[in-house]
């Protein structure tokens, strides 16, 4: 019993998928209306888009994936952070290889 309490716990609350469900609308809505308001330079778009892009990463993790670093949950958050980290990695320095080599190669 106390078994599936505790698992229980580690889900979320009808409250917390609501709140993060509706951050993540507000947060497609205002790039959204960014771009279609023609109301900002392109530099002052891009970095709103950037920004609110990095806003509802956090918001995903934090509502839907239940990422926190509470005692219980470093272990998936470091192993997140680590998976995370080796991604960037891997599609970054394929970026600047291919780019290296595409430079190379119009000389």
């Amino acid at each position: 019993m106390s078994q599936a309490h505790e698992h229980a716990a580690d889900h979320g609350s009808v409250k917390s998928y609501l709140t993060g469900f509706v951050l993540a609308i507000i947060l497609t809505a205002i790039p959204f209306w960014m771009v279609m308001s023609h109301g900002f330079t392109k530099q002052a778009t891009m970095i709103g888009i950037f920004g609110f892009a990095v806003v509802q990463i956090i918001v995903h993790l934090k509502y839907f994936l239940h990422l926190n670093f509470t005692k219980e949950g470093k272990l998936n958050s470091f192993s997140f952070l680590f998976t995370a980290m080796i991604i960037v990695m891997l599609v970054g320095l394929s970026v600047w290889i291919i780019s290296t080599a595409d430079a190379l190669m119009l000389r």
